[in-house]
């Protein structure tokens, strides 16, 4: 010691500097604050450093106590020095501090106290080193771990992570859950192939810093047990000082998601399959009602004595309540199997319900039923959307009004919703017998009815709200039923029609009909009946039919005499319709006259295909008269 305070001399006395010019220039430039301390606290003196820390000056350090310094929460300890070293000469402590700017800050404090003669205190040496800095990049460290700790233990996927020997480095409670390893006695340590297998372990290890692929390649997961487990992984790597020491392995169990989407695939099957079942049978069905309704027009056309006419009406009757009902079923079907869809225009909707109300009109006056209806004057008369869907919503609402409605009236409101002026609400209010307000939901399943199976008192299918409902879906809106079920029913559903041009009068009259001129048509139907009915129903129009039983026959046949229109129905024995159409135009070219798919399906699509084959048009089964007057008014010029 007495060696190095010699040399500590003779070096200053190179440099000519004595003791205390040292010492000051020590504290002059020491890069952390000191301060001398009075016994009760009082800051005596401070060096650059400690000024610069907390931004005051020499000047104003005269009356602080460096209590005044601490933060307004930590600063207690400072008040009694003494107390706070207690038997030691120096502690050394971290604490906040507070600048003259009001910043806080972090420091390093250290006291150590220097006594005189009769061990009484007599004065601190204080030293701060600012390390706010380091604190905060503490913080940041804690707050990431914290989150990680957090994000890996409250994870619902399993999270592993593992080093470039293929060995498990750590993992959450979830991949013990999953797997049924323990994490400590375990998986810490385990290879990570016991769960993937090696062949994915190496590759994650050889190509997943390059190829984000891989990960969709490990889609199971190997339990205690042995049961395979089916997850989604997703794979990151870990980086440590830009070194890449291994990968985290996430996955997620999707074991009860495949089972959930595996029994909906199976649901939506099984109701495919009953809708296509529905709509084959309702095919099948609406072939023999051609014959059976055409029959009876062409028979009603006949000369026939009263009692005769009273018979064939029973029937004609009959069978058109039998074709709405297949034609409920038939609608039901295509719409569960989102196998219909919206056929959108411009049209009137005053006119809509118009010809709505005309529809029921007869039926409303044999029971002495008031129709009324009230259409708001800020509703457009022209919308774009589908007339047909939305009068077959009126027919359904306004046919049950009439059939439940013994005596008052009915009448129907439109109205612009006031909270979403985009959506139309249209309400019908009958003043019948009502609905039971348990079954105000249940109305709209399908077949369910007011009456009961047993006690019914009125026709129908109960399919008609059910439909209703799915319609006013497909257009946008909702439906529901009001009633007390005593003193009527209100029944109101919205729809959101798309945007409209204003048609004028001229543009709205430019489809009316025009009388065809005779015309020699050519009919390939197989069916003896549905070719009876249309050839009688095209002859009393005033035009020539030849018919045939199939497309050779069709093609034959058109080689020999010229035709203004043929009429194809697709399904034929020997040669189909489409096969047909398809050697006709090929033979006729440029004067092949137009070829019309005459069909009993009436199926979404059914259409499309048909004119995407090459057919000029398509019309279904039963053929109604005026539908033929429209084909020809269009084709025959």
């Amino acid at each position: 010691m007495q060696k190095s305070h010699h040399s500590m001399e003779v070096a200053m006395h190179r440099v000519n500097l004595n003791h205390e010019q040292f010492n000051q220039q020590v504290i002059n430039h020491a890069s952390f604050g000191i301060a001398l301390i009075s016994p009760n606290g009082l800051i005596l003196t401070v060096n650059p450093a400690f000024e610069q820390i907390f931004a005051y000056s020499t000047e104003e350090f005269e009356g602080l106590r460096l209590e005044d310094l601490s933060h307004p929460e930590d600063f207690g300890n400072l008040r009694d020095l003494k107390a706070l070293l207690g038997e030691e000469t120096e502690v050394q402590m971290e604490k906040q501090f507070i600048t003259k700017n009001g910043d806080y800050i972090w420091g390093q404090l250290t006291l150590h106290l220097f006594s005189d003669e009769s061990n009484q205190p007599a004065y601190f040496i204080c030293q701060i080193v600012n390390i706010t800095k380091q604190k905060e990049s503490e913080q940041r460290l804690q707050e990431s771990v914290e989150r990680y700790t957090s994000l890996k233990k409250y994870n619902h996927d399993a999270v592993i992570s593992f080093d470039l020997d293929g060995r498990i480095i750590n993992t959450n409670s979830m991949t013990e859950k999953l797997t049924g390893y323990s994490i400590e006695s375990e998986l810490i340590g385990m290879k990570l192939a016991s769960l993937i297998g090696e062949e994915n372990v190496q590759r994650i290890l050889e190509r997943a810093l390059y190829d984000n692929t891989v990960e969709q390649y490990i889609n199971k997961l190997v339990t205690k047990d042995s049961e395979v487990v089916e997850v989604l992984t997703s794979i990151a790597p870990i980086y440590v000082n830009n070194h890449n020491i291994g990968f985290y392995l996430i996955c997620k169990d999707i074991s009860e998601q495949r089972q959930l989407s595996l029994a909906k695939e199976a649901a939506e099957s099984t109701n495919r399959a009953k809708s296509e079942f529905l709509a084959m049978m309702s095919h099948e069905i609406r072939t023999p009602m051609n014959g059976v309704i055409g029959m009876t027009d062409i028979l009603l056309e006949t000369e026939l004595n009263e009692e005769q006419r009273e018979y064939v009406e029973i029937i004609r009757k009959s069978g058109g309540i039998l074709l709405n009902i297949i034609n409920d079923i038939l609608d039901l079907s295509k719409i569960e199997a989102g196998r219909s869809e919206l056929q959108e225009d411009t049209f009137d909707l005053r006119t809509c319900l118009k010809d709505s109300f005309s529809v029921i009109a007869i039926k409303a006056e044999q029971k002495h039923l008031e129709l009324t209806s009230i259409i708001n004057h800020d509703v457009p008369e022209f919308i774009y959307g589908d007339e047909e869907r939305l009068k077959q919503v009126f027919l359904n609402l306004l046919g049950n009004a009439v059939k439940f409605t013994p005596a008052g009236s009915i009448s129907v409101k439109v109205r612009l919703v006031k909270e979403d002026p985009s959506l139309l609400a249209f309400t019908v209010t009958d003043t019948g017998i009502g609905i039971d307000p348990d079954r105000l939901t249940d109305i709209f399943e399908p077949f369910e009815q007011v009456d009961s199976f047993m006690m019914r008192r009125h026709e129908g299918t109960g399919l008609g709200l059910a439909i209703s409902r799915r319609i006013v879906g497909m257009m946008g809106g909702e439906i529901y039923a009001e009633s007390d079920g005593k003193n009527g029913t209100s029944v109101t559903f919205t729809i959101r029609p798309k945007k409209s041009v204003v048609i004028s009068s001229q543009e709205a009259n430019i489809n009316k009909l025009h009388t065809a001129r005779e015309a020699r048509i050519l009919l390939a139907e197989d069916n003896s009946i549905n070719a009876l009915v249309l050839t009688k129903i095209l002859e009393k129009m005033g035009h020539s039919v030849t018919a045939v039983t199939n497309g050779i026959d069709a093609v034959e046949a058109a080689r020999k005499e010229p035709f203004d229109l043929i009429l194809l129905d697709l399904h034929m024995p020997i040669m189909n319709g489409i096969e047909a159409m398809k050697m006709l135009k090929d033979e006729h070219q440029e004067k092949c006259p137009p070829i019309i798919a005459v069909t009993a399906n009436a199926l979404k699509g059914d259409r499309e295909n048909c004119l995407a084959a090459g057919m000029d048009e398509y019309i279904s089964k039963p053929v109604k008269r005026e539908v033929i007057v429209k084909m020809l008014d269009q084709f025959v010029i």
